[in-house]
């Protein structure tokens, strides 16, 4: 078992790793982007990456508090179904009603894969070719998706 300290500095470590491994690619805008906290500009819409010990995975996460709103924007999320489906070129799994490790009730559109651990440096590179086109096709999905979300700000 590792210590809380050993947890945190190994997926530090991943963090920064994935970062400078994929830092070199710019935007589908063609700009130079911080790929591993990516901003979506749309509060309550984020782009999350999570790596544990037995999966990784990666999502888009509607958080408004607000059930109501937070319903507009997973139906709009929705109406770009198939624009995602072709950006990522896979099915990925939807979620109205999810609770996250917070409790906090969220909805989400994500793919995982199982069997690497974050904790295991020989499975990094499995994990980094799992996020790294996914994380870029997301990217190029958003640069075009997030006109439908305008009316909702």
């Amino acid at each position: 078992m590792y210590t809380r300290e050993q947890v945190a500095k190994l997926k530090e470590e991943f963090w920064t790793t994935f970062g400078r491994y994929i830092a070199p690619h710019l935007s589908a805008e063609g700009l130079k982007i911080n790929w591993v906290n990516y901003k979506t500009g749309l509060k309550d819409v984020y782009f999350r990456m999570e790596a544990d010990k037995k999966k990784v995975y990666i999502g888009i996460e509607l958080t408004h508090s607000d059930e109501g709103i937070r319903e507009l924007f997973y139906e709009q999320l929705q109406e770009l179904h198939l624009m995602l489906a072709a950006s990522v070129n896979e099915e990925w799994e939807w979620e109205k009603d999810y609770h996250n490790e917070y409790g906090q009730e969220i909805s989400r559109v994500f793919t995982q894969k199982t069997g690497v651990n974050v904790f295991n440096k020989e499975t990094w590179p499995d994990i980094i070719s799992f996020l790294k086109p996914r994380i870029i096709a997301l990217d190029e999905f958003w640069s075009d998706g997030k006109y439908a979300f305008e009316a909702l700000k």
